[in-house]
């Protein structure tokens, strides 16, 4: 019986395996993933109701298009798994992603055709605000109350956490404190103290223009893909730069 080899391709990812902690296979190798075209297998995978009723659809994708099976998708950083969404995306549908986006000015709804093959790579560079601990976390100081808070980058992991613990208030008709729960997800230390006490008050308490700041450098440093689009608006002619959505016609097209 032949034997049938399935392609893969090898993709770098955003991090470049500098912030995984030693001994993960992505620190080892320099980031870089060996990862297998969609099959039918996979097509499947996403078909599945079961899965998507779930809410597990894509992580089952992720890691069966991951070649090295000692490489577990829930521990990769949430910019990793973008770009090997992405790459799998590709594989399986082509390069052109038609989206809809809603005009900022007018708020009709524009069809747009974005190439994936032109998405930026932001790679961490040197920043006057922030800094790598030995941990690798972020360091930063915070400019009104001059604390210094270390963020840990979100993993897959922590993403279905966030993910399971905002339904679950969904369903209690709780309180929905998306922005609250990610900041206690990612915040390992205030001044040193690890305690959840004191994480807990540092959260509830500090100024809103301090978590703006740690925000905007967290998002800075982290590795990542980005999907921006000239967008010019066929109802107004409002123009402007627009990042693309990730919608369920990303991995589910018409």
């Amino acid at each position: 019986m032949t034997d049938f080899m399935y392609p893969t391709e090898v993709i770098q990812l955003p991090s470049q395996g500098k912030i995984y902690p030693e001994g993960h296979p992505l620190r080892e190798n320099g980031g870089k993933l060996d990862v297998k075209y969609m099959t039918a297998k996979e097509e499947d995978i996403l078909t599945s109701k079961t899965l998507i009723k779930q809410g597990v659809a894509l992580e089952r994708l992720l890691k069966s298009v991951i070649v090295d099976k000692t490489i577990d998708p829930t521990t990769m950083l949430t910019g990793d798994r973008n770009a090997l969404l992405i790459a799998a995306r590709k594989s399986g549908y082509g390069e052109e992603y038609n989206a809809k986006i809603n005009c900022p000015s007018c708020n009709s709804v524009n069809e747009i055709a974005y190439d994936l093959d032109s998405i930026d790579v932001l790679h961490p560079e040197d920043d006057s605000e922030a800094h790598w601990n030995a941990d690798g976390n972020l360091v930063v100081v915070l400019p009104l109350s001059k604390l210094e808070v270390e963020t840990k980058l979100l993993t897959g992991k922590d993403e279905m956490y966030l993910s399971r613990t905002q339904e679950s208030k969904r369903k209690k008709r709780l309180l929905e404190t998306s922005m609250q729960d990610v900041l206690k997800t990612m915040i390992v230390s205030v001044n040193g103290d690890t305690t959840t006490e004191i994480l807990n008050a540092f959260i509830s308490k500090v100024p809103a223009r301090d978590i703006k700041h740690l925000r905007e450098v967290y998002k800075r440093n982290t590795p990542n893909v980005e999907m921006n689009h000239d967008f010019e608006c066929e109802n107004c002619d409002y123009r402007t730069v627009l990042e693309v959505p990730f919608t369920v016609e990303f991995f589910w097209p018409k």
